[in-house]
């Protein structure tokens, strides 16, 4: 079972819906604070999830990342629409880490979905996320992978934040967006509110609520016993992200 296939599928269900952006408009005036749980932004796309056996909030709940539909994304990817059809095209079918690597590589590189076309520039909190998804795995691979990111987080002062978020029993004590320059560059999340239509504030939130959901995902015992698992995870959705979107250029 794929550690965060629930977490990118819902992401990419609601990125994939056309009225992501009349439901959840970016550049929306927000005060940059720091929440709990899945927090303003992160919490717009998954907690007010209505898919039968949408995101489970608590990480052991985790049902299976295929119970509600890997395999209809992939197909609604290819014009078969959200809940459609058996049409794969050139998305790799397959329901495991690399298939959700094609997932955001077709959400983010403009795919066909439901007759439309997705350009750049689209906005959307569903959009939004699935845009911070790889810079998140990203960082948490350029620093060692699970145990090495977390303990850049621990050195930076951050240890009661990331006992929460592996943490089976409390919700996410989430980071200050304030603070988020500390680990991403600048660059990256200029380039990211370029891309999505959001404005920095908006990308630094989301960031700021979505390392900890990730990392949450990666430790479903509340420990590092899936260090191996989730290491690799991260690897082949990466690897097969950037298959995707080179494809697409």
């Amino acid at each position: 079972m794929s550690l965060l296939g629930n977490l990118v599928s819902q992401v990419a269900r609601r990125a994939m819906d056309p009225e992501d952006a009349q439901r959840n408009p970016v550049n929306q005036r927000i005060d940059p604070r720091r929440t709990g749980g899945l927090g303003d932004i992160l919490g717009s796309v998954l907690g007010g999830a209505s898919q039968t056996g949408g995101y489970n909030l608590r990480q052991y709940d985790r049902q299976p990342d295929n119970g509600f539909g890997l395999d209809d994304i992939l197909g609604g990817l290819t014009g078969g629409g959200l809940t459609g059809g058996n049409q794969r095209g050139g998305v790799n079918s397959n329901a495991g880490a690399g298939g959700l690597g094609d997932i955001l590589g077709s959400v983010l590189g403009g795919q066909a979905m439901g007759g439309q076309t997705r350009k750049s520039g689209f906005g959307g909190k569903g959009m939004l996320i699935a845009a911070l998804m790889p810079m998140v795995l990203s960082w948490i691979k350029r620093n060692g992978g699970l145990s090495g990111a977390l303990s850049k987080i621990t050195g930076m002062g951050y240890e009661n934040q990331a006992r929460s978020w592996m943490s089976n029993q409390q919700d996410n004590d989430n980071l200050d967006p304030n603070d988020i320059s500390q680990l991403f560059d600048e660059n990256e999340i200029q380039q990211v509110a370029a891309h999505t239509g959001a404005n920095d504030v908006e990308v630094r939130q989301g960031l700021a609520e979505l390392l900890p959901e990730v990392m949450n995902q990666l430790t479903p015992s509340g420990n590092l016993d899936n260090e191996s698992e989730a290491n690799e995870e991260i690897d082949q959705i990466i690897n097969q992200l950037s298959s995707r979107l080179g494809a697409l250029k």
